[in-house]
């Protein structure tokens, strides 16, 4: 006897709270094994990866029964899609994404996630025509711009070739996109200091476009350790412009134990190429 949509759907929603248990479950045994860890205790990982499958086993087992009856069920075959990502199973994430995307074709997280996939094992040019498909979609998902910009930023040549740009213009490319995630999620500390975080790999160095992007991801700290995280940002971009006295008052501002080794070290190229500038009378080469 065929079952109905009411309980196609719930048995759907109590498969998605059973993989919802088991992912906060195993997210609770890695921390506890890390706190033992730190305490001379804890497993071993080899022994944690052996436990972790076993829990999401009858999980996996459950998404294929349910898939194996409700083969046009595109909600369960995304959702078994990314249960897999978090395993690892790239190939069999993929395989479902893509049978989702033939039973929902304009369905833009599908796009972009299968954009990751390609993102991470080709083609790369795929990425992006799925990335832009999913933005077409739904142009207000802050998360789609910023998953399209790290792959603009990271595959340079691809885009280079890819839109026929050059390369200061695929740096250009990558931090509009960027600049559309931060406008969409205006209060997201971590997406602002990734975004900030592009300006080391952008040659030659923006300084200025690279201290305002920081500023911005100050304003959004949430605690010290986040704000003076940031000031170590602010002492090494001034430190390699030259701005030698403005990199040392941001290093004299942090205060934090979790980045005395870094204050150190940064403290010490400081004086280093101060000297080293004052002897040359010239410009530090980091601010090339």
């Amino acid at each position: 006897m065929a079952q109905s949509g009411d309980a196609i759907e719930k048995e759907y929603q109590k498969l998605m709270e059973d993989d919802d248990a088991a992912q906060a479950e195993v997210d609770q045994w890695i921390k506890d094994n890390e706190k033992f860890a730190a305490q001379g205790a804890g497993i071993s990982q080899e022994e944690m990866s052996r436990k972790i499958r076993a829990r999401f086993a009858p999980i996996r087992q459950a998404y294929e029964d349910f898939l194996r009856r409700h083969p046009e069920h595109a909600k369960a075959r995304i959702a078994y899609g990314s249960f897999l990502g978090d395993l690892n199973d790239e190939d069999g994430s993929q395989e479902q994404l893509e049978k989702a995307l033939e039973i929902e074709t304009n369905n833009p997280a599908v796009f972009n996630n299968l954009a990751n996939i390609y993102g991470h094992h080709g083609p790369v040019k795929k990425a992006f025509e799925f990335y832009a498909k999913a933005i077409d979609l739904n142009p207000n998902e802050p998360v789609y711009y910023h998953n399209f910009g790290t792959t603009v930023f990271l595959f340079r040549k691809d885009a280079k070739e890819f839109y026929g740009i050059s390369e200061q213009e695929v740096f250009d490319k990558a931090l509009v996109l960027y600049s559309n995630a931060v406008r969409l999620d205006p209060t997201n500390f971590p997406l602002a200091s990734d975004v900030a975080q592009t300006y080391y790999g952008i040659k030659p160095t923006r300084v200025e476009e690279a201290l305002n992007a920081w500023t911005n991801a100050l304003r959004l700290a949430s605690d010290e350790l986040e704000r003076e995280g940031v000031y170590v940002h602010f002492a090494r971009i001034k430190l390699h412009a030259g701005r030698f006295d403005e990199a040392r008052a941001h290093l004299n501002a942090i205060t934090n134990e979790h980045y005395a080794t870094l204050k150190q070290r940064l403290t010490k190229n400081i004086i280093e190429l101060e000297a080293a500038a004052k002897a040359t009378n010239s410009t530090p080469a980091g601010a090339q």
